[in-house]
């Protein structure tokens, strides 16, 4: 069978995996290798790490960009977008987190939903295994996914979740905005302001808050989370009245 065609003839990549990173070296290229069973090319973009992260992921087969110092997931993410975007558009491009707390065998359900729905995101949905995540982060997460409510009218129970799928198209025309935990609520409200269909799947998680080796620091970012809601609202509000 015939693999499908982009623009002049190109093989199109359907669908992409994109990891960001940071001291996860004891456990990326188990992510690697899982989400390599689904997907034909994984990018692992190294922020600044200074354990073997890079190696790892390589030798496990990803593609490697490095960041020389830590420049935050947003910044992470966004930099493996723009290299995904340079070749031939992926229909979806998978975001999954780089120590363990998501499971790769979700992504062929994830890929179903969203091929199905089309949707602009397809956020992933720990909510099953909240009573696993410590308090704080759990109380924070229902406070961001409250905000995110109010303010956009999303309603996604876990709205902190970074396995994702994003629309190519829709990555096209949007960038990440902040360098950080918060780019990925504000690309919500992106989607959310312009029309973008945004739904929710529930996942498997091990590892419900990845705890063990995450730089999610639940009470700084998580305010940084609600910030930036707040922050894309106000600067929506003011464009429609100033035009």
């Amino acid at each position: 069978m015939a693999r499908p065609e982009g623009p002049g003839g190109a093989p199109r990549l359907r669908f992409a995996a994109l990891i960001p990173a940071r001291d996860a070296g004891s456990t990326v290229g188990a992510v690697v290798r899982g989400t390599l069973r689904h997907v034909p090319r994984v990018i692992l973009v190294d922020d600044g790490s200074i354990d073997g992260t890079a190696a790892a992921a390589a030798e496990a087969g990803a593609d490697v960009a490095r960041h020389p110092r830590p420049r935050g997931k947003g910044s992470a993410l966004q930099t493996g977008i723009d290299r995904l975007l340079a070749g031939p558009m992926p229909d979806g491009i998978i975001t999954i987190d780089a120590d363990g707390q998501h499971d790769p065998d979700d992504i062929p359900r994830l890929i179903e939903r969203f091929e199905r729905e089309a949707p602009a995101v397809l956020v992933g949905s720990r909510a099953a295994r909240f009573d696993g995540m410590t308090r704080a982060r759990r109380v924070m997460n229902r406070f961001s996914s409250s905000s995110l409510r109010f303010f956009a009218g999303l309603d996604l129970a876990d709205s902190q979740c970074g396995f994702r799928i994003y629309s190519g198209r829709f990555l096209a025309h949007h960038r990440l905005r902040g360098s950080r935990y918060e780019a990925e609520m504000e690309i919500l409200m992106q989607a959310a302001v312009t029309g973008g269909r945004v739904v929710s799947e529930p996942i498997e998680s091990p590892v419900p808050d990845g705890r063990a080796t995450t730089h999610y620091r639940t009470w700084r970012d998580t305010w940084r989370i609600i910030g930036a809601v707040l922050g894309h609202r106000a600067r929506h509000l003011i464009q429609a009245v100033f035009g």
